[in-house]
């Protein structure tokens, strides 16, 4: 392309500090370096790990940055030595990278790459190295994705190649919250058909949860939420009864135990706050129930007491829903494009890159699942 090797200046949304409105700017986006690939981003989706960062955590270290980490594109062009892409490729991003060739990468036990941990700077939500300038200034790129940008770098080992035939605008979703969810389910609680599970928030993640439990045979999913508007979107993925803890004045736990004599089998935490991870783990059957943390935060410690574990129950982190990353990504937008799994029944809201902040308080209101912006034309 006629851009290949040059800088871009390009539209994208920066955040210049924690708290405040995003902001429309033109920014440069250098040339992709060794193993580096640039791309041009098609469609992307609000996250509520975006406003994790930008509205909860806000450390003074994280900004300014490009925030966006779900989404579709095209490469542009590629750095030296890479040889798995070429221009016209369609991809997606991702924040968990997967080099395939450290032990991490190599054993079935995790998704982690031993890279991951070098290539992002956890505390701060930012990559290492950044492609990014404005205004003179050096801009970080969030989770070494960036996709509130028409134009991004990322390193090869964190983009996956996918089915040339997908629509992006749709398979956008899977960069993230619908892969994390779905994969909690099916990869780290390993759900059980004919079991009961309990999903806990439901927003795309949760619902995505949800979906994950029917698909692995669940006999009863019981959702979560304290928005009864959830209720019948969660029937669409598959939940057999919906529970509106404010309806209830015993602990959310003992309605669940109640309803399940003793216990669900599986109960699956999508919502980032340690109060619903505890409940999550209570709600549990005691002898045998599998708990999972999904949601993610980082601002408080949780306490339990130990014989909540010792009569037998198991409580899991997942992370991406446990799914090699540019693997699992490849493979579920197959799954779509099969028809096995679904991604349009999240998308509420379509909007534009301009209208990035009436997506990030759609968000933060909870009345979207999934605001998906258009960025460039294909």
């Amino acid at each position: 392309m006629a851009t290949a090797g040059k800088v871009i200046k390009c539209k994208a949304a920066v955040a210049w500090e924690p708290n405040k409105p995003v902001v429309i700017e033109e920014i440069e986006v250098a040339p992709p370096q060794e193993n580096e690939v640039r791309i041009k981003i098609v469609a992307t989706s609000v996250c509520h790990s975006d406003l994790y960062h930008l509205l909860e955590s806000m450390h003074k270290d994280g900004f300014p940055t490009v925030l966006g980490h779900e989404a579709a594109g095209i490469v542009e062009s590629v750095g030296p030595g890479v040889t798995e892409f070429q221009p016209g490729d369609k991809v997606i991003p991702i924040f968990l990278c997967q080099c395939k060739e450290c032990r991490f990468c190599k054993s079935p036990k995790t998704n982690q790459c031993e890279l991951a941990w070098t290539r992002i700077r956890q505390e701060i939500m930012a990559a290492v190295e950044s492609r990014f300038t404005c205004k003179g200034k050096r801009i970080l790129q969030f989770m070494g994705t960036s996709t509130f940008s028409e134009y991004t770098v990322i390193n090869q080992i964190a983009v996956a190649k996918i089915d040339p035939a997908a629509p992006l605008d749709k398979v956008c979703l899977l960069g993230c919250g619908i892969c994390t969810g779905y994969g909690a389910a099916v990869n780290t609680a390993k759900v059980e058909p004919g079991s009961t599970c309990a999903v806990f928030g439901l927003g795309a993640v949760g619902l995505a949860a949800v979906m994950g439990c029917k698909t692995a045979g669940a006999k009863r999913i019981i959702a979560v939420d304290i928005n009864p508007e959830k209720a019948e979107k969660a029937k669409v993925f598959g939940a057999t009864d919906f529970v509106n803890p404010k309806d209830h004045s015993k602990p959310i736990e003992q309605v669940l135990a109640e309803m399940t004599d003793g216990g669900v089998d599986y109960a699956i935490e999508c919502v980032g706050n340690v109060g619903v991870m505890q409940s999550a783990l209570e709600s549990c059957m005691q002898a045998w129930g599998v708990s999972v943390i999904v949601g993610w935060t980082a601002l408080h410690d949780i306490s339990f007491k130990p014989v909540q574990l010792i009569c037998g129950r198991t409580w899991k982190g997942s992370l991406f829903g446990g799914f090699k990353s540019k693997d699992g990504v490849s493979d579920m937008v197959t799954a779509y494009m099969d028809k096995k799994v679904k991604l349009d029944e999240f998308i509420t809201h379509n909007m534009t890159l301009d209208q990035v902040n009436d997506a990030i308080d759609l968000m933060k209101q909870c009345k979207c699942i999934r605001a998906v912006m258009s960025v460039s034309s294909p």
